[in-house]
């Protein structure tokens, strides 16, 4: 995608390292943060990559130094990885101590993919607090331990798994989910998870698939757990799955009628969730 496009990007994060991680942040995860860095060009810089920033700050120059990039924020044109792109450029040039608070519309230039250095891993760390707002040795005022207290208010329980790559589980009140970014054209996911569904076997040991957003032109499917799994819970049935749907995915013969049928069925609950 060129610098200066004003085309819809289906996917801003296509080409970073960890791209369905990065989906996952954006859409998914309430509070976590992941490492980056700019390329020596923007000087090097690491980057704190989250979620959210207090009253939906693109950007923060954090006391100590440390700048951090908010993912779920609004986009302010076609292209989200253009529009984040501006905001951690502009963090980098504030004073420490200063927020970028927000970015308007942002003219044509560098997106995430000509800032960042693609060879730093995006090393993902689901929080349990926005404690990491602050850097390590700010004053806890009175206003700033509600302000953190009250936000952490508002995060569901969530775990990445290890068994897959960008695979978490939540809590959502009473009920258990899996949901779990796939790095692979919607098609592809959409005829793997088709193929097994004929077969009854889009489910597997105590988790049931339900269906799947779309976000940022990558695919999320979702299973219900048990009631009452934990994360602990889920990592070997899933590493047990993981064969049989990568195996599905690679899959290239054309759908039979019952798998056509089934995808019709996957694609009628589809929710796009940007």
């Amino acid at each position: 995608m060129a610098k200066n496009s004003t085309d819809f990007v289906l996917r801003p994060f296509e080409g970073l390292p960890g791209e369905p991680d990065w989906v996952a942040l954006k859409e998914l995860v309430p509070a976590a943060t992941a490492t980056a860095r700019t390329t020596k060009e923007y000087g090097a810089r690491d980057v704190l990559v989250t979620t959210v920033l207090p009253t939906s700050w693109p950007a923060l120059h954090r006391a100590d130094g440390l700048v951090l990039l908010a993912l779920q924020t609004t986009s302010s044109s076609n292209d989200v990885s253009r529009d984040l792109a501006h905001a951690l450029l502009e963090a980098i040039e504030v004073e420490p101590g200063t927020a970028v608070e927000t970015i308007g519309l942002p003219e044509p230039g560098p997106r995430l993919q000509d800032v960042l250095d693609l060879s730093v891993p995006f090393e993902v760390t689901v929080q349990d607090s926005f404690a990491y707002w602050l850097a390590p040795d700010t004053e806890r005022t009175p206003d700033l331990q509600a302000a953190i207290e009250e936000a952490d208010g508002g995060i569901i329980d969530t775990v990445k798994l290890d068994a897959a790559d960008a695979a978490y589980w939540c809590r959502m009140g009473a009920r258990e989910f899996l949901r779990w970014a796939q790095p692979h054209e919607e098609q592809v996911v959409l005829d793997g998870l088709a193929r097994l569904h004929a077969k009854r076997e889009s489910g597997f040991e105590g988790a049931k698939f339900v269906g799947y957003f779309r976000s940022a032109g990558l695919v999320v499917p979702v299973w219900e757990l048990a009631k009452g799994s934990e994360a602990e819970d889920v990592e070997k049935p899933l590493a047990d799955f993981l064969p049989r749907f990568e195996a599905a995915l690679a899959d290239t013969t054309p759908l039979d009628a019952d798998e056509r049928r089934a995808r019709a069925g996957l694609v009628a609950r589809q929710v796009t969730l940007r």
